[in-house]
């Protein structure tokens, strides 16, 4: 029995990394298609190697098993159970993303493991088997998260409008901007690196000096970009479009932004297909149950490739709801999404705070729409992302109830 549930969890393992890779993948790149600073084929090329990179070189390389202790494994009677749970969860999750990304909604891959992983847990262990407080704490976050992306995203948007893009001066303006916004782009995404960030290359350091370092970049990027604008004079930049200078000095900001996204994606979601399949692994090898399990690389390789294939193969549908249907895009107004949302996933992150980047990124462009009004926005795509989330956890967690009690009759 264990070798079969062995079997199984690592092809639902693959099936749950293809299908993360075609939903929650698809988000950091949506907006940079949607804008046409990306060629489809140019955002899955970027994103398969960043977020490659990032779950391969950069993910956790010792894994929960059970997400965020929402299932207590003392309450496990055995390995076989335990295999059960973890292979009935990825198998639930799995098929739960599937159907979302067949209608194009983009979901949290964390919420829908964590629900599966719940789900599972009570078929095995009971009702006192879930910690149902903190499934109610990550509840909440479903709600602050794409509120605190979307405020940052339609100030800063109101922000461009105001200085920038209504000016009299739009051009010149933009030019004079330009080294300020590269400065604190290349701020935010040096912090989010150093600090607390990639902890298997020792790059942990304290606030204080990882905020030196950034300012540091910062600096650097800044001069670097007012040194270009003096190489290469604004009239030398004149476009048949009056904003057509403005959107292309944004492009490269967006698509910064974008692959940062896609690199902290990897290295920090590719645990909701690893994780499990690594307590798998662990529990096979040990013959025991435990809350915590090395991830081996070949585990962690896998986990990658899959996300890539599913990026590549399925991701255009979900790619196609951020960057097109919810609001039309541009790059200054991906750039504020993306920029939004990695400062929000930044602050949340490192204050301890659960959040899912999929309901941050979403929020943030509905932020971005709002800022130009209502009419903006397509209310039937907003209503229909949210029902999705709504249903996202109780999903999972009845797919996967009843999927472990089958393994279990059946194994």
């Amino acid at each position: 029995m264990l070798t079969a549930l062995l079997v199984l969890g690592l092809l639902f393992g693959l099936y749950m990394a293809w299908n993360i890779g075609a939903n929650d993948v698809a988000n950091a790149m949506g907006t940079s298609v949607g804008s046409h600073a990306l060629t489809l084929g140019q955002a899955i090329a970027v994103a398969a190697v960043f977020e490659f990179a990032g779950s391969v070189f950069v993910g956790t390389h010792v894994s929960e098993t059970v997400k965020k202790g929402i299932v207590d494994v003392e309450r496990m009677p055995d390995a076989g159970a335990f295999m059960a749970v973890m292979v009935g969860a990825l198998l639930a999750a799995g098929l739960w993303l599937q159907l979302a990304t067949w209608r194009g909604w983009p979901v949290s891959t964390t919420h829908s493991i964590v629900g599966a992983v719940a789900g599972g847990g009570v078929a095995v262990a009971g009702l006192a088997g879930v910690d149902w407080v903190r499934l109610g704490w990550i509840g909440v976050t479903w709600i602050a998260s794409p509120l605190l992306g979307g405020a940052i995203a339609f100030v800063l948007f109101r922000g461009i409008l105001r200085w920038i893009i209504n000016s009299r001066t739009p051009r010149m303006r933009t030019r004079r901007l330009a080294p300020v916004m590269v400065a604190v782009v290349a701020f935010v995404l040096a912090l989010s690196v150093v600090y607390k960030g990639l902890k298997n290359l020792h790059l942990d350091l304290p606030i204080g000096r990882a905020s030196a370092l950034a300012g540091g970049v910062a600096l650097l990027f800044g001069l670097a970009t007012t040194l270009v604008s003096w190489r290469h004079p604004l009239k030398r930049n004149r476009t048949p479009s009056r904003f057509g200078y403005i959107e292309r000095q944004f492009r490269g900001l967006q698509i910064a932004t974008a692959c940062y996204v896609a690199f902290a994606h990897g290295a920090n979601d590719v645990a909701n297909a690893v994780g499990p399949v690594a307590g798998v692994w662990s529990a096979y090898v040990s013959g025991g149950v435990a809350a915590k399990a090395p991830v081996p690389l070949w585990i962690l390789t896998l986990g990658g490739a899959g996300i890539v294939v599913g990026l590549a193969t399925w991701g255009y549908k979900v790619m196609d709801t951020i960057g097109r249907k919810i609001t039309a895009l541009t790059p200054s107004r991906g750039f504020c999404a993306e920029f939004a949302a990695a400062t929000t996933v930044l602050v949340c992150s490192k204050a301890g705070i659960p959040i899912s980047t999929t309901h941050t990124l979403v929020g943030s462009v509905i932020g971005v729409g709002l800022a130009r009004g209502l009419a903006a926005l397509d209310r039937r795509v907003v209503r229909d992302i949210f029902g999705a989330w709504i249903v996202t956890l109780p999903a999972s967690f009845l797919l996967s109830a009843l999927l472990v009690t089958l393994l279990r009759a059946v194994l």
